[in-house]
């Protein structure tokens, strides 16, 4: 007899998660919604009688497929969606708050501005904090992918990041501790800078006290905005190693995160260009700017500002705004966050740099509220939702397509030329496409959007082209969206297959069965 939080009938009775936004579908046995790290281990201890792989799930909005199974056991844990408690360091004068994985980051946002948590079971030292805190400046989380429905814990095992990433990093960087629970059932308790590796040689001891030791891989990862296989490095921070391994090293159940304080204001720009090459002027001007940098820095091109204008009456979030005039070829958006003083003057010098790159400010809109900044960000937003709903047309006609989504990022001096290239060969190859993304981190999405399976294998020998001379200018092929299983040769492009076989060997220390997301990352042995 299964737990009552076990379910089999998987295909019948919970379809929607045998897929996540990558449109893959995969089958289970079984899928479990554990309450508690007890229920996590007990789910764990029948994949190991019955020698079934399981599938961390989260929230399932990530498009790698790293969600989606290949048989055995769905691990969800979206019902672990508590906050555990709260804690203030008087030395950097910081918070910190633990949460279950399952809690979607907009819960964790509507908490924190509400300073309002269920406190049912926290310590009498998370009480204190409490108290301080609802006293204390606003506080916020920042890590800020495009959708908001992600979990944290999902976030934590892709090392997700956003729009925001140019200001405040990834979510790596507000990573403070970590409780998990390896294959076996064994726990690791992680606290950034208490483990640490000696050069490339790593040692973490369980709570029940088993030793689990082994080298760190000896590549070099690329000096880029990245997401793609294990952090690596001498001498590093140990919890990092989890952080973005897409949850292939073990089960998050506790997390712990760094706070940081709101800023006093936040206001946004679109600005809209006559040609491509004014933008890319005025986002080289952006990017040195001495004052305020912007927080995000955002790039469409005119083909999604074409796909926009086709879309508007389908997708919501563009009717609050003025219809795209046909003049807009280019836009570019930003965020500036900070004192009042800081952000108005940040704003008027953008408005001279939009000028001088060959932009008008009549073709600029200003977002200076909070409700303004968020019609920006659902703005944003609509386009990934446009090209899916696109994407969902084409599959009635030819139900082999897909969208083909890069997710490369390129040093600084190669953004022209990469942006050129893209161009060049998908209008050789006739593909249709849009361009849009973090180009703040010279970091470009591709959406390239097939008609026929063959036009799909044509994008597919783009991409991987594309992948193999973005490596050689020392880019990644996976800045944010992580690996997955869609993206398992690109991996290979970055890394070498003596990189991959190095991976393995870490996993096979953690999860000697290679149970855990299998088929994540690499193709297991």
């Amino acid at each position: 007899m299964l737990p009552l939080f076990i379910h089999a009938a998987v295909a019948q009775d919970y379809p929607d998660y045998l897929r996540d936004e990558s449109r893959r579908t995969g089958r289970a046995e079984a899928i479990a919604f554990p309450a508690s790290a007890t229920e996590v281990q007990q789910a764990l201890d029948l994949a190991r009688q019955r020698n079934w792989p399981v599938t961390l799930q989260g929230g399932r909005t990530g498009i790698t497929g790293g969600a989606v199974p290949e048989g055995g056991l769905i691990l969800n844990l979206t019902r672990m969606q508590r906050v555990l408690g709260l804690r203030h360091d008087p030395d950097d004068d910081c918070f910190y708050i633990a949460v279950q994985p399952g809690l979607v980051l907009q819960e964790l946002r509507r908490q924190l501005r509400a300073r309002s948590f269920d406190v049912t079971g926290w310590s009498t030292a998370a009480r204190s904090a409490l108290a301080r805190f609802q006293t204390a400046p606003p506080q916020f989380f920042p890590p800020d992918p495009t959708e908001t429905t992600a979990t944290l814990g999902g976030m934590v095992a892709c090392n997700a990041s956003g729009a925001c990433t140019l200001r405040y990093g990834a979510t790596r960087d507000y990573v403070a501790g970590l409780r998990l629970l390896t294959a076996d059932g064994d726990t690791l308790e992680l606290r950034r800078g208490r483990e640490r590796a000696v050069r490339r040689q790593f040692a973490l001891t369980t709570t029940a006290g088993r030793t689990l030791a082994g080298p760190l891989p000896a590549y070099t990862l690329p000096e880029v905005k990245n997401a793609a296989g294990y952090c690596a490095a001498d001498d590093m921070d140990l919890i990092d190693l989890f952080i973005g391994s897409e949850g292939t090293l073990g089960v998050f159940t506790a997390i712990e995160l760094q706070l940081l304080p709101e800023p006093a204001a936040r206001w946004g720009l679109l600005a809209f260009f006559p040609d491509e090459a004014a933008a890319l002027r005025f986002v080289r001007a952006s990017r040195s700017a001495a004052d305020v940098r912007p927080a995000a820095l955002e790039f469409f091109d005119k083909r999604a500002l074409n796909l926009l204008r086709r879309e508007r009456e389908h997708l919501a979030a563009l009717a609050a705004l003025p219809a795209l005039p046909p003049a807009f070829h280019t836009a570019v958006y930003l965020e500036f966050h900070g004192a009042e003083d800081e952000v108005g003057a940040a704003v008027e010098a953008t408005a001279v740099e939009i000028a001088a790159s060959g932009g008008a400010a009549a073709d600029v809109w200003l977002a200076d509220t909070a409700h303004d900044l968020e019609k920006f960000k659902e703005f944003r937003h609509a386009l990934p939702e446009a090209v899916n709903r696109l994407i969902d047309e084409r599959r009635r006609r030819a139900p082999e397509v897909t969208k083909l989504g890069t997710d490369m990022a390129v040093p600084d001096a190669a953004l022209e030329d990469v942006l050129a290239r893209y161009h060049r060969d998908l209008a050789a190859a006739g593909l249709d496409y849009v361009i849009f993304g973090h180009i703040g981190n010279n970091h470009l999405h591709v959406n390239i959007l097939p008609e026929t399976p063959a036009q799909y294998r044509q994008g597919q020998e783009l991409y991987l082209a594309w992948a193999r001379d973005i490596v050689r200018l020392g880019g990644t092929v996976a800045a944010e969206h992580g690996i997955g299983k869609l993206k398992v040769p690109l991996l290979e492009v970055l890394l070498g297959a003596a990189g991959l076989a190095q991976l393995r060997a870490v996993k096979q220390i953690f999860d000697p069965a290679s149970r855990l997301n299998r088929g994540n990352l690499f193709v297991p042995d």
